[in-house]
């Protein structure tokens, strides 16, 4: 059983030795605008392959901003950009000619409040992102092992197995939600981002997620925003704490909980403000 330490009544699960691995996405001098306002200044971070980091922070302090900065979904709203780099595998994202739909397969992301396509099944839904990769595109045999193992790696298989051809709709949220990250997961990326994925879920569906999110460390590297300082305890391995846009304290999850180094961040987990 691993240790676990207590404090700010925070029940957090103690860091695993470090590791040399090289990070995964490193994010150098990252700003973030919608138009001329800077929502997130200066961020750099790294993370580690194959292990869950949360970002936590008051609402309006930047973290789903930086969030979709990590796959280049801040540049779909009108007037944003950014400045700065964000590098997968040492290769940046937005240097000229890359591609940002195929770095949203490698990056994939789910969003707050389930999203599933409502004219699609539950198996169409799973694999909605080959649609456009053309003669690239899996074979339907390899489009139907591909849906039945992002179903099982989202512990979803065995609910939906004889609803496939059913609309997604008529799951339930909690379905619904883990519905989205087997199609992220369906490309097989090589980060999966989730957005308060928990947010609009009951007590239990969000449970299932957590299982789910511990479930897939070590095969996916996993950034998760949450307002849910509980929730960053059980599930990851690194947390950062943001504030007013600007990256206030990044440590192994213990030690952020345990002993905080910022001011900031202690008056924070400890609830005198937020």
């Amino acid at each position: 059983m691993p240790l676990t330490a207590v404090r700010f009544g925070a029940t957090v699960t103690a860091e695993s030795p470090a590791t040399t691995t090289a990070p995964i996405v490193s994010v150098r001098s990252l700003d973030a605008y919608f138009a001329a306002t800077r929502a997130v200044r200066d961020v750099s971070l790294d993370l580690v392959e194959g292990q869950v980091t949360a970002i936590i922070g008051p609402s309006g302090c930047g973290k789903s901003t930086l969030l979709r900065c990590l796959n280049r979904m801040h540049e779909t709203v009108p007037s944003a950009h950014t400045e700065g780099e964000v590098l997968l595998e040492g290769k940046d994202i937005y240097a000229r000619g890359v591609n940002p739909i195929e770095v949203r397969r490698r990056i994939g992301m789910v969003f707050q409040r389930p999203t599933p396509f409502p004219t699609m099944s539950i198996r169409d839904n799973v694999i909605a992102g080959f649609r456009a990769a053309g003669p690239a595109a899996p074979t339907r045999g390899e489009q139907h092992d591909i849906a039945e193992s992002s179903l099982r790696r989202a512990a979803l298989w065995d609910e939906v197995k004889d609803r496939l051809h059913e609309s997604a709709t008529a799951l339930s949220g909690g379905q619904q939600q883990r519905l989205c990250i087997a199609r992220a997961l369906a490309t097989k990326p090589r980060v999966l981002l989730l957005d308060e994925p928990t947010a609009s879920l009951d007590p239990l569906s969000s449970q299932k997620v957590e299982e789910l999110v511990y479930e897939l460390r070590g095969d996916v590297t996993i950034v998760i925003v949450t307002h849910n300082m509980q929730q960053a305890a059980r599930v990851s391995d690194r947390t950062a704490f943001m504030l007013l846009g600007e990256l206030v304290e990044a440590a192994p999850t213990s030690r952020l909980f345990t002993s905080p180094v910022d001011e900031r961040t202690e008056s924070y987990i400890t609830g005198r403000f937020g």
